[in-house]
């Protein structure tokens, strides 16, 4: 199916989103995490597209999206603006209002489309994480030696970008496969895609710009929200993998408890990449909550 582009003048300039949309039914805006692309939603959304209208968008910085080249202070790749491209993307499709499912960083940009737009969003899912901050806060040695990712894509520029370029076919399986639930759980195709964009200078650029939003201005932009002392009214429904270091490490029904007012889930007979690992499961799981 060809992907469609929705373009805008975003807040530090113009930006393009690819995107798919099919099927029938209520909206349904399901983002992909790193270092993937809208491809991780096509078993799900083949079980899904004859209930829900499935929206699927390369987050900015991946896939066919626009990979603008990072600010000092990585405002450019913050979860606000990248949430910001959503809100437009579905405004410029007509849906006002939408449920929401975010996997990986994907999640992270859904929490923050929730905590700014809360009235856009009637029902939120996150598959596998914990809130950014509580993640940082509560690292361990268990955590930081199995999310090294984290701590290596957060180096000043060019330090990751040099080093992951010149290896990504040695890199990449051994990121993906350790968090995997299953042995190769991803299709050569879609494995394909992803090696693919993860040697493009300006994506491996964007995702490093990812997660350098996420150690600075996106623990700014959470902690001014937790200042207030509020929570948010719309549920929201955590599931992660059981095989996972999530699962493990973290608590993630009592860890959204602190920002939401209505929080259910539960853990799922997966590791951490549950759409293609369990896109079944998933699928029921998306019919239940919403």
């Amino acid at each position: 199916m060809r992907y469609a582009i929705f373009k805008y003048h975003a807040t530090h300039g113009p930006i393009e989103i690819a995107y798919l949309q099919e099927g029938v039914g209520p909206p349904l805006l399901l983002l992909h995490g790193f270092p993937q692309t809208k491809k991780i939603w096509e078993p799900t959304v083949q079980l899904l597209k004859s209930q829900f209208t499935c929206i699927t968008p390369d987050l900015r910085g991946y896939g066919f999206s626009s990979k603008p080249k990072g600010l000092p202070d990585h405002a450019n790749y913050s979860k606000r603006e990248m949430a910001r491209d959503m809100l437009e993307l579905m405004h410029s499709l007509g849906h006002r209002t939408f449920d929401l499912v975010g996997h990986d960083r994907g999640g992270r940009v859904a929490h923050r489309l929730a905590t700014d737009y809360p009235s856009a969003i009637r029902k939120l899912m996150v598959l596998d994480i914990s809130p950014t901050w509580k993640m940082y806060a509560n690292t361990t040695q268990q955590f930081a030696t199995a999310y090294w990712h984290w701590f290596f894509l957060i180096q000043p520029t060019p330090i990751p970008e040099t080093l992951i370029g010149n290896q990504v076919d040695f890199l990449l399986p051994k990121m993906m496969g350790a968090k995997a639930g299953i042995q190769n759980p991803f299709s050569p195709e879609a494995f394909k895609e992803y090696v693919y964009w993860m040697k493009d200078p300006a994506c491996l650029h964007a995702m490093c710009e990812d997660y350098r939003a996420a150690s600075t201005i996106d623990l700014v932009h959470d902690q001014e929200f937790r200042d207030l002392g509020k929570k948010l009214a719309m549920p929201i429904c955590a599931l992660w993998g059981e095989k996972g270091v999530v699962h493990r490490c973290f608590n993630p029904i009592s860890d959204w408890q602190e920002v939401f007012q209505e929080v259910t889930g539960h853990h799922l007979p997966s590791g951490h990449y549950i759409p293609e690992e369990i896109p079944d499961i998933l699928a029921n799981e998306i019919r239940t909550f919403f």
